[in-house]
């Protein structure tokens, strides 16, 4: 998992980390969060693209190896952002639950998470929804 490449985790830890998602086909079309909802999931894309809204705005297009949903995991806040399927997408899903496991087995790759989480906070950023 691209995400997770320079987190200094071993193998196995890694394998425990992709354990932690489960798969998921989304066809073009599919709305995969709607700003201002609850969230419980975490997205990363495997295959396929997807388009980040809010308020209406297109504010980016995101393909293989993008994530998004971080912030709904890590801090409970509603969705900032509808997130389409712009094409057939295969995602992988990290739910909530499954990441306070993974936050007291493997701290690290919990970490890893939430700094990514911390540069899509940024100014510059769009898509930490």
């Amino acid at each position: 998992m691209a995400l997770f490449e320079d987190s200094q985790l071993s193998p196995g830890e890694l394998e425990r980390v992709a354990r932690s998602f489960e798969p998921k086909q989304a066809s073009a079309g599919t709305m995969l969060t709607v700003e201002g909802a609850a969230g419980y999931s975490f997205f990363l894309i495997e295959s396929g693209s997807v388009k980040v809204e809010r308020a209406g705005e297109v504010l980016e297009e995101l393909g293989p190896g993008d994530f998004f949903g971080e912030a709904a995991i890590l801090t409970g806040q509603r969705r900032n952002a509808t997130v389409t399927a712009s094409s057939d997408a295969t995602l992988l899903v990290l739910f909530g639950t499954e990441f306070r496991v993974l936050e007291n087995e493997l701290p690290a790759a919990a970490e890893r998470i939430r700094t990514k989480m911390l540069e899509r906070s940024s100014p510059e950023s769009t898509s930490g929804n």
